[in-house]
């Protein structure tokens, strides 16, 4: 039975008073909770009182609030549920009431009332319209009604969004006379004042337009004419809904209908019309439907109203949201089937009409417009991978290859258009990530031929699409960089021939753009490329610059600008390639960069000299702005100075141009000489900024700071800074300047374009931002550009070529400015990086220059300079003050916080803030707020006191919310703790001007408020219950809708919404209570309640922000959280068509996966993987989706791994685009046709055009392939046996379905899938999931046959998934991951018949010969590689036969594998050592001829490519070689040696030693000492310690003195080393100290008996000054350290390891003991027992270390005692069993583990000694008797009585020859006796335990023992006692049997 759910009545009592609106708010969330909880008998019962209350609610009874927005949501949904779950009987009644209500004026005065009813009447018909269709007529008709009479936009918008959700029902009531009086009117509103209505107007108008046959040729006319006649005045929100009415009935336009009938007679009757249309539509056959419009003819409606003459900027950039809406309403499918006839149309109608390209900006504007509507809605969003692949074919084919027009009557495309079409298929490119063949043979040979096309745009856009093409398609890099240097070189030769074309010029240049392109993408891909390259461009361009001076200025100057743009793409290889060529490019730019002559500042010069002179320079600078970007560690103080020293050079001549030439100033954009000569000294003077910029303030004196400063203050301040003369800024002051922002001339008067993002305001936004950023392409581009009088283009700046990353990352040279704004932008860079170091006389002179050059009288004629320079000094000052704050804060504080310059700055920053415009606002908050950091409290409480006084006194929307947003930055730059005094004062302010009702005002005020709660954190807990109360009231406010309040305010409120803000203050609220937000009951209700309110509404940025709240309620207070309908909320919005919700709504997700998966996997199950898995493919973009799936699986795979592998398999199983077309099973051999796959991989082509359900896109299958990695890990790290081996699962009884090992076939051929994909990342990721497969079941048995293992059967399956990795389209990646794999499956032991390795061993060998026979390897088929590619793989091979070395320890098989190489794999090892320290010790090292090396190019560049697969590798081959040299490998001696192996013997320290050390003896000991000594970084501490075992078992043998000769006895080197060993035996774990006291051993042993400094007297073998000595030390520590001691913690490590260790550590007292003198071995000796002394005393340690380290004491004690060192001996042996006999007795009268271990240990210890000592040392009788006491006490002992009787056993064994132990034997014999009396008597009772069973066997031995003992004659004696002894034990066993 259901429990029951008490619907509370409501108290009316409480709805009096300030908290009335909070209480009923409260009220109606329960009362919604309990009607959704409560079965329908409960609901049914309370329905009639529930519904009164309502009712009285919404009418605004007496004593009632008045519904606002909240309480009318809560209302509706309540009814809703109601009806739902309860009689809808009185339904009728409630809609009759509401109409009475809303229809009639005079009901009641309150607007809010009517409101609320709209707003009801709309949700209950939304919901049950379709039952009460009659209302419809009459809802009609008030709605109308209301919308022509009202005044209230908010009304009228209300009426009609009832309406609208009215006609979702319930269209069909309507009669055609109310359908037309409907559509007449809503036509009307979509030129209504208010933009409310007119959303509302297009929201009615589409669901009028449904179904979308009804939609006629008129309609589309007039309604896309009356939306562009509408978009002059629309905001963004507006726009979006105009876009989405004229987007729907286009589409509709595409919907088949049947063609119109004829005319029918006057007087027919409507009904035979209907029928007439039923049966038409009925019987037409389809082939005679057709739509309304063609595609055509549909796009061409938008296209004839965008090319419109006198259409504004505006309603161009609306027209293009047409274009947006259109696509996406079309949907996907058929804007991929029409993408030919959309770009088609595009290009046609738009790019190349007149009217788009009559300026500069126009063209640039419509670019963009159109690049927005190709890139990154269809592109991104709307073509599947196939699509984009047909795209980038069909672009090529109609526009790249018609260029030029080779064919009579053909028409070559205009460069606007190929422009345009480039940078599309560049993005297509990215998109792709990997070009197959069809992509690669369509774009590969136009783009080389647009290199020269006339266009300079062209040309550039050219350039960077090969470099996208070529970063996407490594492959084709060598070959296009050669092809493109070879006609650049024919071009350069032809420039000097009188008969040279005319456009050799041009051509000359694109193709330096395009190889400066090219060599750009190197440092990316260095593998594919041999740096000869590098070196012969770097040739070509300085010989083109020692050759301009003998031609004249038009062929030197195409010559300068292609050198240097090649130049500087070089610098980007860096300092590796740089370093060498660095003299000779100082002295080229010294050259180019001269001093200003008196002939620079004298007339005369023509302009092409002018301009030559100037293009000279600024190319020049280009490379030294690439070569500083690129080489910091090159820019030391000296060519700082002498860089720093060019560019005054270059600013000087710029000045003295100036003063030349400053006479002839004209507008940018006039195409004249003066133009060109002035971008290119805005370009000259930007390249000396930008180099300023980024050399930094080191090398320029406080003068040079100085005058740059004044140089770029002038420029982007000084009122002549626009270029235009007093009567051109007089004229077009007088046309009616309105902003800055509206110039559409490509300059904008000089304003900067760096936008000052608040990124600490949009912080709180969360990480969708990201999303955002990502989106506003779209959504938001047109808004964007509206603001944008400069528009961005590569073209612009060719340096962008080099400088923009091909990975489509949004730089600031991706889309850099014209020359000019960048000009501007880079000496506000300069301005902000150099004004923070000034001292406080420049800094007070600056400032005052700048206020002085704002305010400047000058200004006033020119009112658009005005503007901009205002925005430009405010965009400084702020970018100032973030660098200010975050780099030089320590610097800056003392001169910028002084008054002197904040006074003029406050002054200035106040003008700004107060401005209307947006970006002074936020540069000037932000710029404010950091400043006020910097002065300190003075300055933040005359702030705060000037901003209040401000608001106080003045009404203007602008400067309140101006110094709202002020009072933000203040608080949250601050800090919370600096700025406390003002807390209190802030806050108030900000929530009075919360209740502003101007949406600009509350607006910046909630946003501030926002940011001040997040940096006061816990201060603001007092003002939480006033806040949130505050909160409530705004949302029941009017005036805070977004159509609420004046005309005015309801038109400018779409941009300013103030309901996501209060969001985003609950959420920080949530945050900052945090856990305590559960404590106050009423205070969580309220959130809770908002935050559920919220959730609910319709506006996705209120969503956004609800989820972010809701994730954080789930952090701190998940326990009053509804899960599963959280769950399901965020599900549901993973549909949506906002990128920005979804992305908040997987990052919800994610963290519910994180907090528990399993739960996820309850609520979800497998279709919401399946929907992120679906999501992703659809978008590959979204990370977050990874990041769910990711940790999902990694919470719940080792439960059910074969489920997640099922997902990742259908995923596999699909084709994918670059795949189609593909012969893959030419890949395939008989093993490969074997696993039935080639359905999976050869691609569907005969269904290309079938649904997309059988593709994926390749990025997806990638993911798939990592989850089969993670999975596969996950498992193996688990530990669970059963997911490995099924005998165990078996044996146990477990399900085999589900487990991981049932899945090895699935496995095998989705690693085969993805090995004979086309892209290489997948086949990659095949390759590692192959390698998972083999290290994971490697050891597996084969169920059947349990002596074989399981991958045995796949052995054939293996090497054909291994096969396509060496075909002729590898990549050496691919290669060198394959090589790693074949040897992981030689060596794992599946298969260790030599014979049946077959071709996976033969490849190994294969490259291993060529590793051994060339100098570049060729690796089979595959053409051949560059050198870095062939030395990465020479890396790859040797470190994979080093594998199989190191496996050879286990693996004996391998041992016949590795055999016939060990000569070629010797002296290859060692080589490669050799050329890692030669890499590592950055100089060349004297290469032996005997031995193969790298292309010496590794010693320059190449050396930086090979580091990071040497610093890989090169512990596993030095492993290898010290596991050679352990097994004494005469080839690796060889090797090491230097000599041939025929000379070298297979012994190991025999040899004769040397004085020198071996050849490679340096090297080798260099990279160990080098590994030794560096410290482990966190997380790689695994790694690290490998390396140091490694390091220590080759530097074991390496010390070796034939190897190191007396190198190691250099004083200097041999306290190093020493050093060294101290310092890791003080911080490394026992796993590393084991090999570090081998090592110290095999040193004692070698060198033990030298001196460190001068040689040891032979008698004096422990001196100091000995080596033994410091060996010993070492020893000594580590014993000592074994356990804890004085407070320093214990050596780390397993039992095993630290037993090991000690016996190692004991083992070198004991070598020192046997090479030392009589007099002083027993020292040694005796501080070597007194060490493991204190062991046996220990009592801290968890584990038993003295079992088995009493071989090690025995070993020490055995050594030879001289009889002059007897009596000493004799002590110690007394000292040693007296401390075990003490340790024993201290155990008296205690128990437990620690206890019992002592006592056990001990004895055996003491027992060991006695045994073990010569029969000639004689220990005192009473311990020996003491010691025989203890061993017959334990035995009465349960717990001791085992090791009692071994002890008495070992006496007794140990007894022959020695009276002593004799001795011993007899007094123990009544103990055992006694005691096996004593187990008889016992066995009465009890059951003998097997415990019982083996000490009585150990008795017997002991019996057995004694007997030997005996005579003869006493034998029989003592044989007759024991038997009685024995024969009443064995009655005790039978009579219990």
């Amino acid at each position: 039975m259901a429990p029951q759910i008490a619907i509370e009545p409501i108290d009316e009592t409480q709805l009096t008073g300030d908290n009335g609106e909070i209480y009923l708010f409260q009220w109606l969330s329960s009362l919604q909770k309990s009607l959704t909880e409560s079965t329908p008998d409960q609901v049914k019962a309370s329905q009639a009182s529930v519904e009164e209350t309502l009712l009285k609610i919404l009418c605004g009874s007496h004593g009632y609030p008045l519904p606002g927005r909240g309480l009318r949501n809560l209302l509706a949904r309540c009814f809703v549920v109601q009806y739902r779950r309860g009689e809808t009987k009185s339904l009728f009644d409630i809609l009759r009431t509401l109409l009475k209500l809303v229809g009639d004026p005079k009901a009641t005065e309150k607007d809010s009332i009517r409101i609320a009813a709209f707003w009801t009447i709309g949700e209950l018909m939304a919901n049950f319209g379709s039952q009460f269709m009659s209302f419809m007529a009459e809802i009609a008709t008030i709605s109308v009604k209301t919308f022509r009479t009202a005044h209230s936009p908010q009304m009228r918008y209300h009426a009609l969004t009832m309406l609208r959700k009215s006609l979702e029902n319930a269209r069909k009531a309507l009669t055609d006379t109310l359908t037309k009086d409907i559509i007449k009117n809503m036509k009307n509103g979509i030129g209504d004042k208010a933009l409310p209505v007119q959303r509302a107007a297009a929201g009615v108008l589409i669901i009028m337009f449904s179904p979308q046959e009804s939609v006629t040729l008129a309609d589309v006319d007039s309604v896309i004419a009356l939306c562009v006649k509408a978009l002059d005045a629309a905001d963004q929100i507006t726009r979006q809904a105009l876009a989405r009415l004229v987007g729907h009935v286009l589409a509709a336009s595409q919907f088949p209908r049947a063609p119109p009938a004829p005319d029918v007679q006057k007087g027919r009757k409507e009904k035979d019309a209907e029928d007439a249309d039923v049966s038409t539509s009925a019987y037409v056959s389809s082939e005679h439907m057709k739509p309304l419009l063609t595609p055509s003819e549909m796009l061409a409606q938008l296209s004839s109203h965008f090319n419109k003459a006198q259409l504004s900027r505006k309603a161009r950039a609306g027209i293009f949201d047409f274009y947006f809406a259109l696509l996406t309403k079309l949907g996907g499918e058929l804007v991929e089937n029409n993408y030919a006839l959309i770009v088609g149309h595009l290009m046609s109608e738009v790019v190349s009409h007149p009217k788009n390209s009559a300026t500069r900006y126009d063209r640039l504007f419509t670019r963009k417009l159109a690049g927005a509507l190709l890139q990154d809605l269809i592109a991104a969003r709307m073509l599947s991978e196939q699509g984009q692949i047909s795209a980038i074919q069909e672009l090529s084919s109609s526009y790249l290859k018609r260029w030029p027009a080779l064919m009579p009557g053909q028409v070559a495309p205009s460069s606007a258009v190929l422009a345009l079409t480039l940078t599309e298929t560049a993005k297509l490119l990215q998109m792709l990530g990997n070009a197959p063949p069809v992509v690669q043979d369509a774009v590969a040979e136009p783009l080389l031929t647009l290199l020269t096309h006339p266009s300079h745009s062209v040309r550039v856009n050219a350039s960077w699409t090969l470099k996208c093409f070529c970063s996407s398609t490594p492959l084709r890099l060598p070959k296009m960089i050669l092809s493109v240097l070879e006609s650049l070189n024919r071009d350069i030769e032809t420039l000097q021939s009188p008969a040279a074309p005319s456009d050799i010029d041009r051509r000359a240049l694109g193709r330096a753009y395009g190889l400066a392109a090219l060599v750009a993408i190197i440092p990316q891909r260095p593998l594919y490329v041999s740096f000869d390259v590098a070196s012969n461009v770097l040739d070509m361009a300085t010989q083109l610059l020692k050759r301009v001076v003998e031609h004249d200025v038009r062929v030197a100057g195409i010559e300068v600008e292609v050198a240097w743009i090649l130049i500087a793409s070089l610098m980007l290889l860096g300092p590796d390639f740089v370093r060498s060529h660095l003299p000779q490019l100082l002295v080229l730019w010294r050259n180019a960069l001269p001093k200003t002559s008196t002939k620079d500042s004298s007339p005369g010069r023509t302009a092409s000299e002018w301009e030559f002179m100037l293009h000279v320079r600024e190319s020049a600078l280009g490379a030294v702005l690439c070569f500083l970007l690129h080489n910091s560690p090159l820019v030391t103080l000296d060519v700082a100075r002498r860089i720093s020293s060019m560019l005054n050079n270059a600013l000087a001549f710029a000045s003295a141009f100036t003063s030349q030439t400053g006479e002839e100033s004209v507008v940018p954009s006039a195409d004249t000489r003066a133009s060109i000569l002035r971008t290119r000294e805005c370009l000259l003077r930007c390249r000396v900024y930008q180099c300023f910029t980024a050399l930094g303030t080191s090398a320029l004196t406080d003068s040079a700071q100085s005058s740059l400063l004044q140089s770029a203050l002038a420029l982007f301040s000084g009122p002549e800074g626009d270029g235009m003369s007093t009567i051109q800024a007089s004229i077009a002051s007088s046309s009616g300047f309105t902003s800055v922002w509206q110039t559409a001339d490509g300059f904008g008067y000089g304003v900067t374009t760096i936008d000052i993002t608040d990124d600490e305001g949009e912080s709180v936004s969360g990480s969708t931002q990201v999303g955002k950023m990502g989106n506003e392409q779209i959504e938001e581009l047109t808004t964007l550009l509206l603001r944008k009088p400069v528009l961005g283009a590569c073209e612009h700046d060719t340096l962008s070529l080099c400088l923009a990353g091909s990975s489509g990352v949004d730089t600031p040279w991706l889309d850099p400015p014209p020359a000019p704004t960048a000009m501007v932008n880079a000496a506000i860079e300069l301005f902000a990086r150099l004004f923070p170091t000034q001292d406080l006389a420049t800094g007070t002179r600056i400032v005052t220059q700048l206020t002085e050059l704002v305010r400047s009288p000058r200004l006033d004629k020119n009112i658009g300079r005005k503007t901009a320079v205002f925005i430009n000094a405010t965009v400084a000052i702020a970018r100032t003050m973030r660098y200010s704050t975050t780099t030089h804060y320590r610097q800056a504080k003392e001169p910028l916080g002084h008054a002197q310059i904040t006074t003029p700055l406050a002054v200035l920053l106040k003008d700004a803030l107060i401005d209307g415009d947006p970006l002074l606002r936020r540069a000037s908050s932000e710029a404010i707020g950091r400043l006020a950091n910097i002065s300190g409290t003075t300055f933040l409480t005359s702030q705060a006191k000037i901003l209040v006084d401000h608001i106080v006194s003045n009404r203007d929307p602008h400067g309140r919310a101006g110094c709202a947003l002020a009072f933000g930055a203040l608080y949250s730059h601050v800090g919370g703790l600096a700025a406390a005094p003002i807390l209190k004062t802030t806050v108030n302010i900000l929530m009075s001007l919360t209740n502003d009702p101007h949406p600009l005002v509350h607006f910046w005020s909630l946003t501030a408020l926002a940011r001040v709660i997040n940096a006061a954190s816990l201060a603001f807990t007092p003002f939480v219950p006033s806040t949130l109360g505050m909160l409530v009231k705004i949302y029941m406010s009017e005036a805070h809708e977004m159509e609420g309040g004046t005309l005015h305010n309801a038109n400018i409120s779409g941009d300013l919404h103030a309901f996501p803000v209060v969001c985003r203050i609950i959420d920080a609220i949530i945050t900052i209570l945090g856990p305590d937000v559960q404590e106050s009951s009423r205070t969580r209700s309220l959130v809770f309640d908002l935050v559920q309110e919220f959730s609910s509404e319709e506006d996705d940025d209120i969503l956004i922000e609800a989820i972010k709240c809701t994730q954080h309620l789930l952090m701190f207070a998940s326990a009053h959280v509804d899960i599963p309908n959280t769950v399901t909320r965020f599900r549901s919005h993973l549909s949506t068509s906002r990128r920005q919700l979804k992305l908040a709504a997987i990052d919800a997700l994610y963290q519910l996966v994180q907090k528990d998966a399993f739960v996820m996997s309850r609520l979800g199950g497998d279709g919401l993987v399946e929907d992120l898995f679906a999501m992703l493919d659809g978008d590959p973009g979204i990370q977050g989706v990874r990041s769910v799936i990711k940790s999902w699986l990694s919470q719940t795979a080792i439960h059910n791994p074969s489920a997640w592998i099922d997902l990742c398999q259908r995923i596999m199983l699909r084709t994918n685009a670059s795949q189609k077309g593909i012969d893959a099973i030419n890949n395939l051999d008989d093993e490969g046709q074997s696993l039935n796959v080639s359905s999976s991989i050869g691609g569907n082509t005969a269904q290309e055009g079938s649904s997309s359900a059988t593709t994926s896109r390749w990025r997806t299958q990638l993911f798939a392939l990592e989850c089969l990695h993670e999975i596969c890990t996950v498992v193996a790290r688990s530990g669970r046996k059963e997911h490995i081996d099924i005998l165990f699962a078996k044996t146990n009884g477990l399900p085999l379905q589900g487990l991981l090992v049932s899945r090895i076939p699935d496995l095998v051929k989705m690693a085969f899938t993805a090995s004979a994909a086309y892209v290489m990342e997948i086949r990659l990721e095949g390759l590692t999931v192959l390698r998972d497969i083999i290290e994971v079941f490697s050891k597996t048995p084969d169920p059947d046959y349990p002596e074989a293992l399981l991958l045995e059967q796949h052995q054939a399956p293996i090497t054909a998934a291994l096969t396509p990795a060496f075909s002729s389209d590898s990549t050496p990646e691919i290669l060198s991951s394959a090589i790693d794999a074949c040897a992981l499956f030689v060596g794992c032991g599946v298969v260790k018949d030599v014979s049946r390795m077959g071709r996976i061993l033969k490849q190994l060998t294969t490259a291993l010969k060529e590793v051994n026979e060339s100098s570049n390897l060729k690796m089979g088929t595959l053409s051949e590689l560059s050198p870095n590619a062939s030395g990465m793989l020479r890396v790859s091979i040797l470190a994979a036969w080093a594998r199989l070395e190191i496996s050879s320890i286990e693996q004996a098989y391998l041992l016949d594998v590795i055999q016939p190489y060990r000569q070629t794999l010797a002296s290859q090892w060692i080589a490669c050592l050799r050329d890692y320290a030669t890499i590592r010790a950055d100089s060349e090292f004297v290469h032996d001829a005997s031995l193969h090396s790298l292309d010496p190019s590794f010693v320059n560049l190449g050396k930086v490519v090979l580091l990071p697969y040497y610093s890989v590798a090169w512990t596993t081959i030095l492993q290898a070689i010290a596991n050679a040299m352990d097994h004494a490998d005469r080839f690796v001696s060889a090797a090491v040696l230097g000599q041939d192996p025929s000379q070298v013997s297979n012994t190991n320290g025999n040899a004769t030693a040397r004085t020198e050390p071996a050849p490679l003896f340096y090297p080798i000991f260099g990279l160990i000492y080098d590994a030794l000594a560096t410290p482990s970084t966190t997380g790689a501490v695994d790694l690290h310690s490998s390396t140091m075992i490694a390091s220590l078992r080759a530097l074991k043998s390496l010390i070796d003195p034939r190897y190191s000769g007396d190198a190691l006895l250099e004083p200097a080197v041999l306290k190093e080393f020493l050093s060294l060993c101290h310092r890791m035996a003080m911080i490394e774990g026992a796993k590393t100290l084991v090999y570090l006291l081998e090592v110290i051993h095999a040193f004692s042993r070698h060198f033990g008996h030298l001196g460190i400094n001068d040689p040891v007297a032979t008698d004096d073998g422990l001196s100091d000054n000995s080596i033994r000595t410091h060996c010993l030390k070492i020893a000594a520590y580590v014993l000592r350290h074994v356990r804890p001691s004085q407070g320093t913690p214990a050596i780390s490590g397993s039992l095993q390891e630290l037993a090991r260790m000690v016996n190692v550590a004991l083992s070198n007292f004991e070598i020192a003991a046997v090479n030392t003198p009589d007099n002083v071995r027993e020292d040694v000796r005796g501080v070597g027992c007194m060490l493991y002394a204190e062991l046996l005393k220990d009592e801290v340690l968890d584990m038993d270390l003295i079992t088995p380290t009493l071989p090690a004491l025995k070993a020490l004690l055995s050594v030879e005692v001289k009889e002059n060192s007897l009596e000493r001996y004799e002590k110690l042996i007394h000292g040693l069993i007296s401390s075990c006999l003490l340790n024993i007795d201290d155990m008296r009268g205690r128990e437990g583990a620690i206890c019992s271990r002592k006592v056990k240990t001990n004895m055996l210890a003491a027992v060991l000694i006695l045994t073990g000592i010569p029969p000639r040392v004689k220990p005192t009788g009473g311990v020996v008797e003491h010691l025989v006491h203890l061993i017959s006490q334990k035995l009465e002992n349960d717990d001791t009585a085992m090791i009692a009787v071994h002890c008495a056993k070992t006496v007794a064994f140990a007894a022959t020859g020695s009276d002593l132990l004799r001795g011993c034997s007899r007094l123990l014999l009544p103990a055992l006796v006694q005691y096996i009396a004593r187990l008889s008597s016992h066995l009465d009772d009890d059951t003998p335990s097997d415990q019982y069973c083996a000490v009585i066997e150990e008795v017997y031995k002991t019996f057995s023992a004694l007997l030997l003992l005996v005579t003869e004659e006493k034998r029989k004696v003592v044989f007759d006692s024991l038997i009685s002894v024995v024969h009443q034990e064995w009655q005790a066993l039978v009579s219990y049997a």
